[in-house]
């Protein structure tokens, strides 16, 4: 990947003194439950700065088109695909998501996630048309109708990629809980949040997600649990009201992009919302927007193609111009080098 600068001098400033990306792998409840923090302002301007030229430009009105609208839903995608890696992945794995609803505005989404440590994506369309000023953050009148939302897995040593498909409402977090649901049977709550300043800067970025452990101990509402003194089957009632309370907490305590604007840490995040519950800290780790993308890649890609078509682009006499879809990285390859 070519990195694009962020040329708003402003912004880099500000970066340039917040912490860093963290995500923090979590227990809590005496191990009833499990999740992942992640302060994620840095990977979603960085993503923003990839493809914030492809976004920007006139719009159809010949106005100016900022890429704010753009830049929200592709950054609650990506904070949500990095919730991913601790969310499904146990060991080397890979994750590609696609959110796709053909008559919406948005037409919707596809990103990767890598448990090495990167996520990358991109919208299917490059600008999402607005008729009026945004009054709110629902995305429903962009994302909304039917459509299909499906995760692709890909493991070291399986035949072939693990495929799981739910329909979508619209509301990105709301979908993949559902996903974890019908898929995995996996109680789960995900929440994420973005903060922009009132010249549409992302100032605070960061997402978490939440959820219910097998029952072989921990202890919560008072009840000790010992394992196997008690009986293994779950009581899902109770443990969905306690995840509605804690999911709840989320929504009403700081918002997690407005905390960690404030140059706030993910540990102290965990203590004020959830210190009652005994969270633990399990692990740090950094997920970053990254693609894997090369001039080398693609030069081989080109090399491949039948001997036809490598012998038109030769007649052309033009060097091609390669655009990475995933980093909106251009690379130029000369006819010299086919």
């Amino acid at each position: 990947m070519i990195q694009a600068a962020i040329e708003d001098r402003e912004l880099a400033e500000f970066l340039a003194v917040l912490p860093a990306d963290d995500m923090v792998h979590f227990t809590m409840a005496d191990g009833r439950f499990r999740g992942a923090l992640f302060h994620g302002t840095h990977l979603v301007n960085r993503m923003r700065a990839q493809h914030t030229k492809l976004w920007q430009g006139a719009g159809q009105d010949g106005l100016p088109h900022t890429d704010i609208l753009e830049s929200y839903i592709l950054g609650q995608a990506c904070l949500c695909a990095a919730l991913l890696i601790p969310a499904v992945m146990k060991g080397r794995e890979h994750v590609s998501w696609r959110y796709e609803v053909e008559g919406s505005p948005a037409k919707g989404f596809s990103v990767e996630a890598d448990s090495a440590g990167w996520v990358r994506g991109q919208l299917l369309t490059d600008r999402i048309p607005i008729e009026r000023p945004l009054e709110n953050w629902d995305l429903k009148p962009f994302l909304g109708g039917e459509g299909i939302m499906s995760i692709q897995t890909v493991r070291p040593g399986d035949k072939y990629p693990q495929t799981s498909s739910v329909n979508t409402t619209g509301n990105i977090a709301d979908d993949l809980v559902f996903y974890f649901d019908r898929s995995e049977q996996i109680q789960t709550a995900l929440t994420t949040s973005i903060q922009m300043d009132r010249q549409g800067r992302i100032v605070g970025a960061g997402g978490i997600f939440l959820q219910v452990m097998p029952e072989t101990g921990g202890s919560y509402a008072g009840v000790a649990r010992q394992g196997s003194q008690l009986n293994s089957s779950p009581d899902d009632r109770l443990d969905a009201e306690l995840l509605a309370r804690l999911e709840e907490r989320c929504t009403s305590k700081p918002a997690i992009g407005s905390w960690f604007s404030e140059g706030k840490g993910t540990e102290d995040y965990l203590s004020l919302v959830f210190g009652d519950f005994s969270p633990v800290a399990a692990l740090h780790r950094s997920v970053v927007y990254d693609c894997p993308c090369s001039k080398e890649l693609f030069l081989r890609h080109v090399r491949a193609l039948p001997q036809a078509e490598l012998a038109d682009i030769r007649q052309k006499g033009e060097p091609l111009e390669l655009i990475c879809r995933n980093c909106s990285s251009v690379y130029h390859i000369g006819l010299d080098e086919l």
